[in-house]
C-alpha cells in the first residue's frame, strides 16, 4: 500500500476514534453523585421520613439524568456510620427516617438499583469509611445500638466529629463487614469512597491518634508514614472483600483533586494546594493507582481552567500521566481513570463578583471538551445531582449534545 494511502487510513482511524462531532476522545462513564448527607440530593428535608415522596424524589432524579445521558449513578448510602439500606450492622440514617434506627418500611438501595436498572444506569454505593458524625450533629441524636456507643474504644473525636479510629485492626475489620455485606446482598456495579479518609485538617489541632501509634506502630517511627499505611490496609482489605464476594463488582475511589504539590516531590502536579491526600489526608493515591488495588480514580477536580493554585487542565494531564505510567509499569494495570466535577459552582457563581471561569461561561463544557482531548480520561461525574438538575448557565443542554453526540460510547445494561 502507498504511504499515502497509510497516512489517510491512519487520519481515518483517528478520526473515528474521536468521535462522530469531532469532540475527541469518546467518554463511557456518564456518572452523577447522588449525596444523602445533611439532604444534599435525596431525599429532601420535606421527604424526610415520607416513603412516597422519597420514591417520587427519586424517580425524578433518575429520570432527569438519564434524560441527559447519566448513564451511572454513586449513590451514598453510608454517610455517617449509618445506611440508608436494610442493615443489620449499622443503624437507618436519621437523613431518611428523621431519627437514627427508625424501622423501615421498604428498602431504599433496593428499590432504587431496580429503577436505575431499569433504566440502562449502574448503580455505585457510595460509602465514608471512618465519619460517625458531622459536626454539627449532636452526639446525643446518636441512637443507643451504634457501634459508637458499644465500643468507644475504636473512635477519636477530631474537630467535633468522631471518626473511627484508623490505626486499630478492628475498624478496618467492621468497614470490611460492611463492604461484604452490600457486595453480598445488592446488585451493585461498584463499590465507592470519595475523599475523606483522615480528617482534613483544622486550625493546627493534632489528630488524637498518638497513644494508639504508641500502642500498635507495627515498625514504624514516623506518625506520617503509619498513617498512610493504615489506609493502605484499609484499601487493600477491601479490594480483597470484594474479589472475594463478587469479583465483577469494582471498586473505585474519588479522591481530593492534588495528590501532592510539586514544590514538596518534584514528580507531584504543578500546584500550589493547601491541602494534598498524601500529606494532609494520608491517602497515598498514586500507590493505589500502581498497585492496581482499585479499579477506577475520580480526582475531584472541582476548579476552573487556568486556576493559578490548582488548573484543572494542569490536573488532568498529571492524572492522566500517572495512568500512563502505571500501565508502563505494568501494562496488566487496568485502573481507569474518571474526572469529577463541579457543575454546583456554575450554580453558585455571583453576577456581582469579579468575573472569572463560573459566571463568565460555560466552564464545564470547557471542561468536557478537554477530557475528550485526553484518551486515558474515560469517564467523568458531576458533584452533585440537584444542583446539576437546576441546569445553571445551561450546562445539562451542553451535557446532552456533548453525549448524544457519542452514540458509540458503550452503555451499561443494554
Amino acid at each position: 500500500m502507498p504511504i499515502k494511502k497509510y497516512i489517510i487510513l491512519a487520519v481515518f482511524l483517528t478520526l473515528s476514534l474521536m468521535g462522530r462531532a469531532g469532540e475527541g476522545f469518546p467518554i463511557s462513564f456518564h456518572g452523577a453523585w447522588i449525596a444523602t448527607v445533611a439532604n444534599i440530593d435525596w431525599p429532601t428535608s420535606e421527604a424526610v421520613g415520607n416513603d412516597s415522596l422519597q420514591q417520587a424524589e427519586m424517580i425524578f432524579l433518575l429520570d432527569s439524568l438519564h434524560a441527559i445521558g447519566i448513564n451511572a449513578i454513586i449513590f451514598q448510602v453510608r454517610p455517617t456510620a449509618d445506611a440508608l439500606y436494610y442493615s443489620e450492622l449499622e443503624p437507618t440514617s436519621h437523613w431518611l427516617t428523621g431519627k437514627q434506627n427508625f424501622p423501615l418500611k421498604w428498602d431504599p438501595l433496593e428499590w432504587t438499583i431496580a429503577q436505575a436498572h431499569a433504566r440502562h444506569m449502574e448503580v455505585h454505593v457510595w460509602l465514608n469509611p471512618y465519619r460517625v458524625n458531622l459536626a454539627k450533629t449532636d452526639t446525643s441524636e446518636i441512637c443507643a445500638d451504634h457501634i459508637w456507643r458499644k465500643h468507644r474504644e475504636w473512635f477519636w473525636e477530631y474537630n467535633k466529629q468522631w471518626y473511627f479510629d484508623p490505626g486499630l485492626d478492628v475498624t478496618r475489620e467492621w468497614i470490611c463487614t460492611v463492604v461484604q455485606d452490600l457486595v453480598t446482598r445488592y446488585d451493585i456495579q461498584a463499590i465507592h469512597m470519595d475523599d475523606y479518609f483522615y480528617p482534613y485538617p483544622v486550625g493546627g489541632k493534632p489528630i488524637p491518634d498518638t497513644k494508639t501509634f504508641a500502642k500498635y506502630p507495627r515498625g514504624f517511627t514516623d506518625i506520617r508514614e503509619w498513617r498512610r499505611n493504615n489506609v493502605n490496609m484499609a484499601i487493600q482489605d477491601i479490594r480483597r472483600t470484594i474479589r472475594e464476594c463478587k469479583p465483577g463488582v469494582e471498586f473505585g475511589i474519588s479522591p481530593f483533586g492534588v495528590w501532592r504539590n510539586a514544590s514538596v516531590d518534584s514528580t507531584g502536579s504543578a500546584t500550589t494546594a493547601g491541602i494534598t491526600n498524601y500529606d494532609d489526608l494520608y491517602a497515598d493515591i498514586r500507590l493505589w493507582i500502581r498497585n492496581g488495588w482499585i479499579d477506577y480514580v475520580l480526582p475531584q477536580l472541582y476548579w476552573e481552567i487556568g486556576k493559578k493554585a490548582a488548573d484543572y487542565e494542569v490536573l488532568a494531564h498529571w492524572w492522566a500521566n500517572e495512568i500512563k505510567k502505571a500501565k508502563a509499569l505494568d501494562p496488566s494495570n487496568k485502573v481507569k481513570l474518571y474526572i469529577g466535577m463541579a457543575p454546583y459552582r456554575l450554580e453558585n457563581a455571583s453576577p456581582k463578583a469579579k468575573a472569572n471561569a463560573w459566571n463568565t461561561g460555560n466552564e464545564i463544557g470547557r471542561q468536557m471538551r478537554l477530557n475528550r482531548t485526553i484518551p486515558e480520561i474515560t469517564g467523568e461525574c458531576f458533584y452533585s445531582t440537584r444542583p446539576l438538575l437546576s441546569n445553571p448557565r445551561h450546562v445539562c443542554d451542553s451535557i446532552k449534545t456533548i453525549y448524544e453526540a457519542e452514540t458509540d460510547s458503550p452503555l451499561p445494561w443494554e
